[in-house]
């Protein structure tokens, strides 16, 4: 009883009513939130049915629809509170194969400076372009996003230099390596994540758009039909990179300012930067991506720039071929990349470690696709450290 007078007394004291109104509100309110707060907070969310049903409105026809059309090869229950393809993106950024792209060459390696861009780098820059532009044309930002993050995911180490060599030595066994076509390995696969199914089980609209350049699955045999996303993709691909590395090659010393400005691209990028005080990267992407959603409908089945737009990109990649990839201090590191990735394909063709035995007997696949994927997961650091401790009888780091 004395307890209950004290808390009685504590509310309604003979003294001091104001206090009294004060406390005993407090009171009331702070019951309030500890048994209704949570309750409220979760009877606001829709369920995951009705909140696609609303987001598929904001679509246009041909995009994706936020359930997707095709599914998974695996069906899977959905999540209580993310999207279908909110999903896929999860998984594809915490892929070991996406962290990977933080230590390969996007056109300089990783290792001659901090500031140029990496393959990673470039992923997130298409990533962020492919939303730009699939917004403004009611497509399905989701899928554009999640096909920008795994497009590279299959590039092996020393950019383009390196996926030559892993294809001449593929051709000496009668077969081709293409880093898209590893892409889509990578993610149907490659990956491992759960015991439920192989690679990441991302929805066929993401995995296929993956197949550039093919007309039918590759397993299946299917003719492939390729969602307008995959097209978002390509585009903001190629806008990425012919932007970035304008930049890239003006810091590297590889041009001047003055002599890319002789693109007629750059010449109208450049007079964007004066007058709105932005970089050259991103006046460049600006009037690219402007021209591709003032080019590109709702109803167009593939995403497109205009015609003068095409051919201002098509100089200034030839530029950039002749100045920059044609450097001698990028052929340089080409070559020194191409001869590290062709040593290694022979030498483990000669002796395979444990892991290429691993992963021939966890895929199902012969000795020579084990060694072509395992050498194409390398970063360019470990490339070369393994290369120097199999030529030198060494033991290379175990990670």
């Amino acid at each position: 009883m004395a307890r209950r007078r004290d808390l009685f007394s504590y509310f309604i004291p003979n003294t001091h009513f104001p206090l009294y109104l004060l406390r005993f509100l407090l009171f009331i309110d702070f019951s309030f939130f500890i048994f209704h707060s949570s309750r409220y907070h979760y009877s606001s969310m829709l369920p995951l049915s009705d909140r696609i049903q609303q987001a598929n409105l904001l679509l246009c026809p041909l995009a994706v629809p936020h359930q997707g059309r095709l599914g998974r090869v695996v069906p899977e229950p959905d999540d209580a509170i993310r999207f279908p393809f909110e999903r896929d993106r999860q998984r594809i950024i915490h892929a070991t194969a996406f962290r990977r792209l933080q230590g390969k060459t996007q056109v300089f390696t990783p290792a001659e400076g901090d500031h140029f861009r990496t393959r990673l780098t470039h992923t997130m820059e298409v990533a962020q372009i492919s939303r730009s532009i699939a917004r403004a044309l009611r497509f399905n930002e989701d899928v554009a996003e999640c096909i920008a993050l795994a497009h590279d995911l299959g590039h092996p180490p020393f950019g383009h230099s390196g996926e030559s060599a892993i294809d001449v030595w593929m051709q000496t066994h009668g077969r081709r390596f293409e880093h898209n076509l590893q892409s889509h390995r990578i993610v149907t696969l490659l990956e491992h994540r759960s015991s439920l199914y192989e690679g990441l089980n991302v929805h066929r609209e993401v995995a296929d758009a993956l197949l550039k350049h093919q007309t039918t699955h590759p397993i299946t045999g299917e003719i492939l039909n390729v969602c307008v996303e995959a097209s978002i993709t390509d585009l903001a691909d190629e806008c990425a990179y012919c932007a970035h590395d304008v930049e890239d090659g003006i810091n590297a010393g590889l041009f001047s300012y003055d002599e890319v400005r002789n693109c007629a691209l750059v010449a109208r990028a450049y007079e964007h930067t004066k007058i709105h005080g932005t970089g050259l990267a991103g006046a460049i992407l600006h009037l690219l991506v402007a021209d591709i959603i003032d080019t590109s409908t709702e109803q167009a089945a593939q995403v497109q720039c205009s015609s003068q737009i095409r051919l201002e990109l098509d100089e200034l990649r030839s530029f950039l071929h002749h100045q920059m990839y044609m450097h001698p201090l990028v052929r340089e590191h080409s070559v020194n990349g191409a001869t590290i990735v062709s040593q290694l394909c022979h030498l483990y063709e000669q002796q395979p470690n444990a892991k290429i035995l691993a992963l021939e007997q966890r895929t199902g696949s012969d000795r020579i696709e084990a060694i072509k994927d395992y050498v194409a997961g390398m970063t360019d650091a470990f490339a070369e450290q393994e290369c120097h401790a199999l030529r030198t009888g060494t033991v290379a780091n175990p990670l």
